[in-house]
């Protein structure tokens, strides 16, 4: 029989097999939720599709909300959603657990949900935020270069 070993997920595929170990769908990342869980992140998602046009799509562990790029994504935990929200700027708060830099314009703040009530302002207000943060700030085409001056020369240092 021949066949190989997934390296991702170690499942025996046979050979002719399709595999896609990497593929999830919504459902399948919140079907084992808790009663709690699941009410939170349809409030979740309820929220932002009020937002405007936005694709919603799983990929790995995490369900993401995107236009141009992802505004936001909830990583299901057993005892908690995780939603990371992309934000211009540190906000401190103390629902936000975690701040960490994720770009040179971004920073990703990352919230611990347990109930649905939990999902309203000020957490609401950064998820729009996020989504129309995207209009604002220009993307990696539009930034510009800079220029050098005539007769500049650029070295660098060495350690």
């Amino acid at each position: 029989m021949a066949g190989r070993e997934c390296y991702h997920c170690q499942q025996w595929i046979e050979e002719g097999e399709a595999h896609d170990c990497w593929t999830t769908t919504e459902a399948a990342l919140t079907k084992d939720l808790s009663e709690d869980l699941q009410d939170a992140y349809e409030r979740l998602r309820e929220a932002a599709v009020e937002f405007g046009e936005q694709r919603i799509y799983a990929s790995h562990s995490s369900i993401m909300f995107s236009r141009k790029a992802c505004h936001f994504f909830v990583r299901p935990k057993r005892k908690h959603l995780e939603l990371v929200i992309f934000l211009g700027r540190a906000v401190k708060s103390p629902q936000i657990k975690k701040v960490v830099e994720s770009s040179t314009t971004k920073r990703a703040h990352i919230i611990q949900i347990t109930h649905r009530d939990e999902v309203e302002p000020p957490i609401t207000d950064w998820m729009l935020e996020a989504y129309k943060m995207q209009d604002l700030v220009p993307g990696p085409s539009q930034h510009k270069a800079k220029k050098k001056k005539k007769g500049q020369v650029t070295r660098k240092v060495f350690p």
